[in-house]
């Protein structure tokens, strides 16, 4: 055991004055039971990236870290996102630390499991997945609709952990061979796997938020879930052809029954199929059309380079000021 590891976790947070107190207070338990038992280094910290929150998120970041040296903050200069505030951190420390740990701030991901994902990065792993025991507690639409988009990534070859996030550990080799993939359009649960390095998983039981609203509703679940098929797969462009070519077949099969029906002289005036027809091509149209725009956006953001986010501050750069 090398009790030099160096070890920083890191924290995302977007309007989380509710919960932040407890998150400290949770987090620096576990962080200093660490240090005592001599599993990581005594300079580890825990730094909060703050993704351009409206509230007083940053405030209490900034009165925490003056009081102790294991509270680290970072602040965006707006909202990111909160993969980009993410790699905003990674990047910040990857190569001051041995490993990081990811975990947001709304404690529904089991901190009391850390430790577990230390002994597994003691045992060579690379990568150490937190996974989810069960989904018991949430909604069976919540349930079923996230057990659907794994089964569809799958289908789409796209190599994803089950009922994980983004609370994980990283070695400093694994974080620093992410910070190679320079996409725009980050969907970390689909990259992390990729870099095939040895992994482990350590199981939980998720807990209720413990305070605040959740950053997630529906429709931001639903996008998110759209970028991260998007962002690895073109198999939506290859079924929106599929279609077409099936729309076409069935149009043929229209045209041959139509000419039938005029020849026996049944025509009716007005068929209301072909009205139908019209609309089922022109839908399946604007939808082929959003499909190809969908990529052709991506491709304009990534064309772009753009940097992934901006620090506005940072409360450790003024400590080693003040160190010096």
């Amino acid at each position: 055991m090398n009790e030099k590891t160096l070890l920083g976790i890191i924290v995302p947070c977007y309007n989380e004055e509710a919960v932040l107190p407890e998150t400290f207070k949770v987090l620096t338990h576990v962080l200093e039971n660490l240090v005592d038992e001599q599993k990581i280094d005594q300079r580890s910290f825990i730094l909060f990236v703050d993704d351009g929150s409206a509230d007083t998120t940053w405030l209490l970041i900034e009165q925490k870290a003056e009081k102790t040296a294991r509270i680290k903050g970072l602040k965006l200069s707006r909202n990111f996102g909160h993969q980009n505030a993410l790699i905003a951190g990674m990047e910040t420390i990857s190569r001051s630390t041995d490993c990081i740990i990811t975990i947001d701030a709304d404690l529904q991901d089991d901190a009391n499991v850390i430790p577990e994902f230390i002994d597994r990065f003691y045992e060579g792993c690379d990568v150490v997945y937190g996974v989810r025991r069960s989904r018991d507690e949430d909604t069976i639409f919540k349930k079923q609709s996230a057990m659907a988009f794994y089964r569809l990534m799958g289908k789409l070859g796209v190599q994803l952990v089950p009922n994980h996030a983004d609370f994980r550990l990283l070695s400093q080799r694994a974080v620093l061979e992410l910070m190679k993939y320079r996409e725009e359009n980050l969907f970390l649960r689909g990259i992390i796997p990729m870099l095939g390095y040895p992994s482990a998983k350590v199981y939980y039981d998720r807990q209720k938020r413990y305070a605040g609203e959740s950053k997630y509703p529906l429709k931001k679940m639903l996008a998110f879930a759209a970028d991260g098929i998007t962002s690895f797969s073109i198999v939506p462009i290859k079924v929106v052809m599929s279609i077409g070519f099936l729309l076409v077949l069935i149009g043929a099969g229209i045209a041959v029954y139509a000419l039938i029906v005029w020849l026996l002289d049944h025509t009716i005036s007005g068929w209301t199929s072909l009205i139908l027809s019209i609309w089922l091509v022109g839908g399946m149209q604007l939808i082929a059309i959003g499909v190809i725009g969908e990529y052709i956006g991506k491709i304009f953001n990534e064309t772009k380079k753009r940097p992934r986010y901006t620090i506005e501050t940072a409360t450790y750069k003024t400590r080693q000021e003040k160190d010096s």
